[in-house]
């Protein structure tokens, strides 16, 4: 979608003119046609919104109600009690292995959590721990899901494009594993994961790098045709020992390429509703850009910098410039180098720099989508020049799971 700079500034100031920054804003029409589109690129597989990309009950559940949405991604197993406690997000499939033994048995005690909550597994070691925590015959059958790692190791393993996540990485792998969690009372096999981050969470076209860009999808390719029979021989290999309902894959960066695997039967999303920054640098969808934060002007240390109040709020992963927030409106900003977005200042430059004055707003977009929630209290939601409600942020629920 192109985006009319000053149109949208307009707008953003003229909805938040009674609030003072920082604040965090949510552009629900953005938000819901960026839904719309990304179940549009399934062909009709559902897709499990990433809570973590999220972070915010209300927005969850306005995802949630388009259709071609169901279930939730947790990234933590109390988040997923919690979410099913507190109602309106289906089923949870827990992103990762937890630990945590506190919520452990709180699952093992209500039937209900045990009914709805799927945690992911990659080792009998995770078994054993649950075990220790809640015997079987003391609790329901808990649900498990496998976690296949979606990493590429061409050249006879000697290299490895993605990221470090299951041990569990070829078809015999998992099928062995699906038959020590079908030998085991107390659990009951109930789906297989794989999260291509190479494919779902790398830029194909990062800007100003045409080699680069052309290197990542020559990977991208041959991940993705290695994958797609890694993963159904696997599936198959699982299927020997358990009746699955489901093998999730993909994330937001390769929502249709993943969908198109016959193997997969939903695929998971959630960065692409807020459209955050790192989003820009792909090729096959962008999502329109529809969360921001704004920080307020409050020095001219010369006639072409202007300050900001705070604005350093970085994103997870390697630390880089594309993990910094990028200042967006009005168009023509930039941050300094040496200085880059500080805890509690940014100096900006660029053209538009000039004609900021003390007391102006600047907005901002985060690397990354839900780690903004972690800012804030509330989003706004804003439609046109209009905010038509303000909704707690898990963090101004009381909430902080990692």
């Amino acid at each position: 979608m192109v985006i009319d700079s000053e149109t949208l500034r307009k707008r953003l100031d003229t909805a938040t003119a009674h609030l003072d920054p920082p604040y965090a804003v949510v552009d629900v029409t953005a938000f819901d046609a960026n839904a719309v589109a990304l179940a549009g690129r399934t062909g009709g597989k559902p897709i499990r919104a990433a809570s973590k990309s999220i972070r915010a009950r209300d927005l969850l559940g306005r995802a949630l109600g388009q259709p071609g949405w169901a279930g939730v991604l947790a990234f933590t197993l109390p988040e997923a009690n919690w979410l099913v406690r507190t109602g309106g997000t289906g089923d949870a499939l827990v992103a990762y292995p937890t630990a945590d033994r506190g919520a452990l048995a709180e699952l093992a005690a209500d039937p209900v959590l045990a009914a709805a909550v799927t945690l992911m597994v990659d080792s009998t070691d995770q078994l054993d721990l649950i075990d220790a925590v809640c015997p079987p015959g003391r609790r329901p059958d808990l649900r498990v899901c496998l976690d296949l790692d979606a990493s590429w190791r061409p050249l006879r393993g000697r290299v490895h494009v993605g990221v470090r996540r299951s041990p569990v990485h070829s078809a015999r792998a998992a099928g062995a594993l699906a038959a020590a969690v079908a030998a085991r009372p107390g659990f009951r096999l109930v789906g297989l994961m794989s999260y291509e981050a190479q494919i779902a969470g790398l830029g194909d076209a990062p800007p100003g790098q045409a080699a680069l860009g052309a290197a990542i999808r020559f990977a991208q390719r041959g991940s993705y045709r290695e994958l797609v029979a890694r993963r159904g021989a696997a599936v198959a290999a699982v299927r020997e020992h358990a009746d699955l309902e489901f093998v999730n894959g993909g994330g937001t960066g390769s929502v249709a390429a993943t969908s198109a695997d016959p193997a997969v039967t939903e695929v998971t999303a959630g960065s692409g509703l807020y459209g955050p920054t790192l989003f820009d640098a792909y090729r096959a969808w962008r999502p329109t850009p529809a969360a921001f934060f704004a920080c307020a002007v409050v020095r001219r240390p010369t006639p072409e910098i202007a300050t900001v109040l705070g604005g350093g709020w970085v994103a997870s992963g390697q630390a880089a410039p594309s993990r910094l927030p990028r200042p967006w409106l009005p168009a023509g900003l930039e941050l300094i180098d040496a200085e880059g977005a500080g805890e509690v200042q940014t100096p900006l430059t660029g053209p538009a720099a000039a004609d900021l004055r003390v007391g102006d707003r600047v907005w901002f977009r985060h690397a990354k989508a839900g780690e903004l929630c972690e800012r804030v209290d509330e989003l706004h939601l804003v439609d046109g020049e209009t905010v038509v409600d303000t909704v707690p942020t898990y963090r101004g629920e009381g909430r902080a799971f990692l």
